[in-house]
């Protein structure tokens, strides 16, 4: 007769619960706390649907830059990508005449791209992730400002294509129809890298590089396509951005890059606490807008969102860390777990 081996101790499976949803209950206070504090304007649908438009391309941009983190790097390019994408939407619809779904599609193409080649420079010519892409982003910004010449790019008397503004403006089941944009993007992100051998490759990348090229995954290769994927998602964002401002403003993207990050780096402390993940992020985000939300309602001066996002990043950061650290400590004191999680990724 086998004795059962006795489960974890409450304290350990409550702290795993709080870790993994706390910050989702988070987000619920938040949004309970702000509705009793504000109930004629914050839990009204108007106010809602004003949240998930505002916060739907910070939303799509932190996505983007949560893939190269899954392997341990970062593109700080993703800002100065963003600028550089919504502006050429701008300069093919506007000056160029093309097609609409044609400049999307090529701007899109041309973030993947973008992407690749920081990957490149990143795995191939050994350059630290944030070096070489604060030096690709300041390479996009001065291609930005050479399109545009400094100035902004503005549509005619006729306007931009209706068709193309209501990528953005249209509404599906009386929601803005970004909103669903985001969920896509964030149940495409968690099946490749929750339940597909991609995913897992990428995560060993970060876990681990050496013990990833030990077993057989080719590191550089994985690398190279997590940055291309980040860059097609940044292209996304772009021409969300051009449909959303209907301008093009050579300068604007800087001002996503802090948001995206504070989004992917808090989203590694929930959900699967110690990693980059899709639902996570998307929890992070919606918190922030919560969180902004709310103090732009109550009267906060302008200074406090900076403020916000800035503590926030430091805050997420050292909890992630905090995660990774147990997370690893967990891993040496489990051997056997960890010999079988490599012949599961072998295989």
């Amino acid at each position: 007769m086998t004795s059962r081996s006795p489960g974890p101790p409450l304290g350990r499976r409550f702290g795993h619960l709080l870790g993994a949803y706390g910050l989702l209950a988070l987000a619920a206070a938040l949004f309970l706390a702000f509705s009793l504090a504000l109930p004629d304007t914050f839990p009204t649908l108007d106010n809602i649907s004003a949240v998930l438009s505002n916060h739907a391309i910070p939303a799509v941009l932190a996505l983007g830059a949560m893939i190269p983190i899954v392997t341990g790097k970062f593109d700080l390019s993703i800002g100065y990508g963003l600028g550089l994408a919504h502006v050429v939407t701008m300069q093919l619809v506007v000056h160029e005449r093309w097609p609409w779904p044609l400049a999307c599609l090529v701007v899109v193409l041309g973030g993947a791209v973008i992407g690749a080649f920081n990957g490149v420079v990143v795995e191939f010519a050994k350059i630290d992730s944030f070096i070489a892409t604060l030096g690709t982003g300041s390479i996009l910004y001065a291609v930005t400002g050479w399109i545009t010449d400094g100035a902004r790019i503005v549509p005619g008397p006729d306007g931009l294509p209706a068709a193309f503004t209501d990528i953005y403006d249209s509404r599906f089941l009386g929601l803005p129809v970004p909103a669903f944009y985001v969920l896509a993007l964030t149940a495409v992100l968690w099946l490749l890298l929750e339940r597909l051998p991609l995913g897992r490759y990428l995560y060993v990348i970060g876990a681990n590089p050496g013990a990833a090229d030990l077993v057989g995954i080719p590191v550089r290769r994985y690398v190279v396509h997590a940055f291309a994927g980040s860059g097609l998602v940044v292209g996304i964002a772009g021409v969300l951005l051009a449909a959303q401002q209907r301008i093009g403003n050579p300068s604007v993207g800087q001002d996503y890059l802090l948001p995206a990050f504070v989004g992917a780096l808090l989203g590694s402390t929930t959900i699967r606490p110690g990693r980059a993940n899709a639902l996570g992020t998307l929890v992070a985000v919606t918190t922030l807008a919560i969180g902004l939300a709310g103090i732009g309602q109550l009267g906060a001066q302008f200074w406090v969102t900076p403020l916000f996002n800035g503590a926030t990043l430091l805050l997420a950061v050292g909890i992630a860390g905090y995660a990774a650290r147990r997370q690893l400590r967990q891993r040496r004191a489990a051997p056997p777990r960890a010999v079988h999680d490599s012949a599961e990724v072998r295989s």
